[in-house]
């Protein structure tokens, strides 16, 4: 009799903790509890803010491609007046025949300088550290026209290292890059190699750094359903990600095995609860 008590408390205690711990790592819980209106509204995503050691891809397009050629990076103007590729990655001066052609394009990108400036085709250095996208296509399009060009043309800036860091408890802690200049946090999670399941998934860290160097941190719970209306959802470039681990992770610092931690943990549980039933059936005799 008593054997059987035991045996059935055991499983019981067994399968409480095995639910209690299945809880704590589905991320966004209760997710389809959000009304529908709610979902439906759209988020506002902070544009990313350049800033120096971003590298970026500039292209300038006109209606007179000729005009243009100059202010982008790997073109010139052959002695016959026409556009050509630079074909390599190095070298500023090419031969056409006897002539010898200028070209300003050594990489296919734009580095921002520690002053936050770039070195622009012709025009020289332009400011563009502090500067959103759009602020910083404007700011190009003022350098060059009407000066330069007698046709208003289009800028095009784009990143070239759109990254964010993830650290701590995930498959492959890293460095994310993004294509398309647009990340969140479970996408980099995910790239990332998803979150240990010794995760603490209540307490991440972001720090983001700002152009002027400040920097800021905000604790992000991805249980969390309103995560999904967080400010800090999207991410910025050069944000870092640290994924704390969990009460049970973090005794893995010790030299002790977690195994063993768990087993003594479940042991005096187990003698507890057995000995409380003991009693009362021995109350109940």
């Amino acid at each position: 009799m008593k054997t059987s008590v035991v045996g059935v408390v055991a499983i019981t205690v067994a399968l409480l903790c095995s639910c209690s711990a299945h809880k704590k790592v589905p991320l966004i819980q209760n997710a389809d509890t959000i009304p529908a209106e709610i979902l439906a509204q759209p988020i506002r995503v902070e544009d990313p803010i350049l800033q120096p050691g971003d590298m970026l891809n500039i292209e300038v397009t006109s209606t007179d491609p000729i005009a243009t050629a100059p202010f982008n990076k790997g073109r010139y103007l052959d002695a016959e007046g026409k556009i050509q590729t630079i074909s390599r990655a190095n070298g500023s001066n090419l031969m056409q025949g006897n002539n010898s052609v200028t070209s300003t394009a050594s990489t296919e990108y734009y580095l921002i300088d520690k002053d936050g400036n770039i070195n622009f085709p012709i025009v020289g250095e332009i400011h563009l550290a502090g500067l959103t996208k759009d602020e910083a296509q404007d700011e190009i399009v003022n350098s060059i026209y009407p000066k330069y060009l007698k046709i208003k043309p289009t800028v095009d800036v784009r990143f070239m290292n759109f990254r964010v860091t993830v650290l701590g408890a995930v498959g492959s802690p890293g460095i994310i890059v993004s294509p398309n200049e647009r990340i969140n946090i479970f996408e980099a999670l995910a790239m990332a190699g998803d979150l240990d399941i010794q995760a603490d998934r209540e307490n991440i860290l972001l720090v983001r750094t700002h152009p002027n160097g400040t920097r800021e941190t905000h604790r992000l719970d991805v249980h969390d359903k309103n995560m999904l209306f967080s400010p800090y959802l999207y991410l910025q470039p050069n944000d870092m990600i640290y994924v704390n681990y969990n009460r049970s992770g973090a005794q893995n610092a010790w030299q002790i095995s977690q195994g063993f931690t768990t087993t003594l943990a479940v042991v005096g549980g187990l003698s507890s609860v057995t000995a409380l039933v003991i009693s009362i059936i021995n109350l109940t005799k």
